[in-house]
């Protein structure tokens, strides 16, 4: 029994089994997640072996094809002039599906539960992911079969970020949600890497199994999120987190006793504690509109949605622009541009224990902008003159271009879906992370679809339009930053007057 127990060894008890539950938990929403990055990746490194030159390949006796055709040994549909635009199509059939389907998932991730929502989302994705690589093996040379398969993908792919980052939000709380969500959102960088990885293996063969593989583990991991996901912490009798509660919320009135360090007063300890227990009233989920309304939700949704739109230009496309410019081979191209996901870990990580420190999201993201945009212009121009200034400068640039991305779409979120304007109602983080990334999202098949236009005019002209995009994603934090400078300078004039005191 409890009361048998030294409340210190109760204590050391309690902490353990928390503690246990909530690494468990970010272990394998880690890897959830992980497996839904790594089955997007395979695309971007094959498409360089979709189209390709194939004059200097030894040919065959038996061959029918003209002695001056180049493209014999591309993938039809792509092997044609216009093989940008069709490459662009294809991502987009993915992007805008998902863009569209991320706004309708988070309703659907508030109303059902995130063990069934995940569980069918990663084996149908697994599934699609496979199928556009049995199309190698298939011999299928229709575009709109890699079209239909992209948007079934993009759709099924949107169960995935909402649902995870709720069930994170729901076993922690907001003290070092910075540095823990900065670490754990490497996941999307991992799974890059892991993608790009496994993808080379086999694109300079049969590269229908660059997309099969990654499918596999993908449903497989989604039969171990089936089978082990919890939820809440309420469902195995751990403590629930305190969103709220920190020293500036809570001493409007020092002598209140509510008021003090072990207060539940706007954290929804007591509340959460009694519903685990007892039967009780679930909140009603929040609105699309009621959602928006909330302090930052709009200006940060549109601040992603051009720091994705540059990010994800980079997923989709830097390992073609790799093979084009700096002429390495497809799978030497693939495996140098996991160098810009090694940066986005370490960005991920850096802005959010800076941001932790400062209490200044929008500010953290706002400098890391402002550093991407003349680190791309360089990269663009310098970047290819030998291996050494390659790997400096994709480290760099990833870390200034996916931090920024990162801390948005994780403990910004999860800030705003707890906010205190909704009273401890859990179920508005996975409208407010769906909202958040659907915005983003937009921008995720802009990025794509503008690249493979702009691209036959010369890749200066998309590093522009990436370096326009990274600055409208600052300005957009303008008004943000301003009230986190106030913020900081009523803070520093309240601690020189207690010091006064």
């Amino acid at each position: 029994m409890r009361s048998s127990l030294a409340p210190g060894v109760w204590f050391f008890r309690t902490f353990s089994r928390d503690s246990w539950f909530r690494g468990f938990i970010l272990l394998l929403t880690f890897l959830i997640y992980t497996c839904y990055h790594m089955s997007r990746k395979p695309l971007s490194v094959v498409k360089s072996r979709l189209h390709q030159n194939c004059s200097e390949l030894i040919e065959t006796i038996n061959d029918t094809h003209s002695l001056n055709d180049t493209t014999w040994c591309s993938w039809a549909p792509f092997d044609k002039d216009n093989y940008t635009e069709l490459l662009a199509a294809v991502d987009n059939a993915f992007l805008v599906a998902y863009a569209i389907g991320m706004f309708i998932s988070g309703i659907f991730g508030e109303r059902l539960p995130l063990r069934y929502y995940l569980s069918a989302g990663m084996l149908l994705s697994g599934l699609f992911t496979s199928l556009f690589g049995l199309g190698y093996f298939w011999n299928v040379h229709m575009l709109w079969y890699f079209v239909l398969i992209q948007i079934c993908n993009g759709l099924f792919q949107t169960t995935g970020w909402p649902s995870v980052v709720t069930c994170v939000g729901n076993w922690f709380g907001k003290g070092k949600r910075g540095l823990i969500m900065g670490v754990w959102n490497s996941h999307t960088s991992v799974g890059n890497i892991l993608g790009s990885l496994i993808a080379g293996v086999w694109v300079n063969g049969h590269w229908g199994l660059s997309f099969i593989v990654p499918g596999i583990v993908t449903a497989a991991v989604g039969v171990l999120t089936f089978l082990f996901l919890i939820e809440y912490p309420e469902d195995v009798d751990c403590t629930p987190p305190q969103h709220h509660g920190g020293p500036d919320e809570d001493q409007d009135n020092p002598e209140d006793p509510g008021n003090g360090p072990y207060s539940n007063k706007e954290s929804g300890l007591e509340p959460a504690a009694r519903c685990s227990k007892e039967p009780c009233e679930e909140p009603a989920a929040i609105s699309f509109l009621g959602a928006l309304r909330i302090p930052g939700v709009v200006e940060f949704s549109l601040c992603l949605l051009f720091a994705k739109l540059v990010s994800y230009t980079f997923l989709y496309w830097l390992p073609l622009y790799i093979f084009n410019v700096a002429h390495f081979n497809a799978k030497e191209a693939g495996d140098l541009s996991t160098l810009f996901d090694v940066g986005g870990i370490i960005g991920g990580i850096v802005a959010g224990l800076i941001s932790d420190h400062t209490n200044g999201r929008a500010t953290t993201c706002c400098i890391m902008l402002i550093l991407a945009a003349p680190m791309m212009f360089l990269y663009n121009y310098i970047g290819q003159n030998g291996i050494t200034s390659s790997i400096v400068m994709l480290i760099v640039c990833g870390a200034l271009v996916n931090g920024p991305y990162a801390l948005i779409t994780t403990a910004v979120s999860a800030d705003l879906g707890t906010h205190k304007s909704l009273q401890g109602n859990a179920k508005a983080l996975s409208t407010v992370t769906a909202i958040i990334d659907g915005t983003g999202s937009i921008g995720a098949a802009l990025g794509p679809l503008l690249a493979g236009l702009i691209s036959p005019t010369g890749w200066n002209n998309v590093f522009y339009m990436l370096i326009s995009a990274d600055v409208l994603a600052c300005l957009l934090l303008c008004r943000l930053v301003y009230k986190e400078i106030l913020a900081w300078k009523s803070s520093l004039t309240r601690d020189r007057g207690y010091k006064e005191i």
